[in-house]
């Protein structure tokens, strides 16, 4: 198993060196630039022509935007000196400057990813408590009135989208009772139960868009193993369905459950962006739409790179956790 993981982990570098090519790419293709919206100000201002090129030559070479994009990456990775000489840049540990605040990326990240992440594990959870249990009783009640609200139930959560429940969360008690979220801030450290109920909001409505699927594949998967023939000597014998369930069959189904979970949490990671605008969560997302409209290059591509490599990480989880599920998987 050890040797299996270092050669997934040595795996992970050339995958990693590609996620930055087109993270960089991609940055770079969006329609406008940083330096359009540093001199939007001059232009509203009604500065001259000859002044307006003057300063954006000028900011062009103070960002190091002023040289060919493939120099501009060769910087941002490592590989090639920046203009003060020195070698700098993603292989050393360093993500830049912000091109706004001149504050290193690492530094506008650090307060934020706490946040991100419990939402994420909040969310996570939520949606596993909705949906293996519902999976389950759906999966032994096949074709029962239970069984059908349980199908259209996950139906609905699949087709609604989380951003407009959460909108209708955010809006309507405002409306109908003058409740609003909280939106500042509380750290979990100086005051759990209003951080939880900062929190609980917006990961039940992010768990709600995963627990469909999830829901769907348990259902499916434990059909599949109850009608193994294992199954069918345990009902023989007389075994308690507690039993049966838990012990011989949940274990075998959850496999592919497991899949189907690690293929969700990118789609996880990436509805964090619009559930933490809406309700005013500080976290990952709400500083990537605020870097992606400045155009700052900088802060998405070390955001954008990080969560690759956390989705690389989460893959390798994946891949560990069967082994644990099924001892006659073996990794060499």
């Amino acid at each position: 198993m050890s040797a299996y993981i270092i050669r997934r982990l040595w795996s992970m570098i050339p995958t990693l060196l590609i996620a930055t090519v087109v993270v960089f790419l991609l940055i770079r293709l969006m329609p406008g630039d940083v330096i359009d919206t540093i001199i939007e100000d001059l232009q509203n201002r009604g500065t001259s022509e000859a002044a307006i090129a003057a300063t954006r030559a000028f900011i062009a070479e103070e960002l190091g935007l002023d040289v060919p994009a493939p120099i501009q990456y060769g910087r941002w990775l490592g590989i090639l000196p920046q203009p003060d000489g020195r070698i700098s840049g993603i292989l050393q540990g360093d993500f830049g400057l912000s091109l706004w605040s001149k504050k290193p990326v690492l530094s506008r990240i650090a307060p934020r990813w706490p946040v991100t992440l419990e939402l994420g594990l909040m969310a996570l959870v939520v949606s596993q408590f909705i949906s293996l249990p519902i999976g389950i009783y759906s999966a032994l009640r096949q074709d029962t009135v239970g069984d059908y609200l349980a199908r259209s139930f996950a139906f609905a959560l699949i087709a609604v989208p989380n951003f407009w429940i959460a909108t209708l969360v955010v809006v309507l008690p405002s409306i109908w009772w003058g409740y609003t979220p909280p939106i500042m801030l509380i750290r979990f450290g100086e005051d759990p139960l209003g951080n939880l109920q900062m929190f609980i909001l917006p990961a039940i409505v992010l768990g709600m868009g995963m627990s469909g699927m999830t829901m769907r594949m348990t259902r499916t998967m434990m059909l599949e193993v109850l009608r193994q023939d294992y199954i069918r000597t345990a009902w023989s014998k007389g075994l308690r369905e507690r039993l049966i369930v838990v012990r011989h069959a949940l274990k075998n189904a959850f496999i592919p459950v497991i899949t189907q979970i690690g293929l969700m949490l990118p789609l996880l990671i990436g509805g964090t962006v619009i559930i933490e605008n809406i309700f005013g969560l500080p976290g990952m997302g709400q500083l990537t739409l605020d870097a992606i409209a400045k155009r700052d290059y900088a802060t998405v591509s070390g955001l954008m790179l990080l969560v690759a490599a956390g989705i690389m990480a989460i893959n390798l989880g994946v891949d560990l956790v069967y082994a644990w599920l099924d001892p006659r998987i073996h990794y060499r």
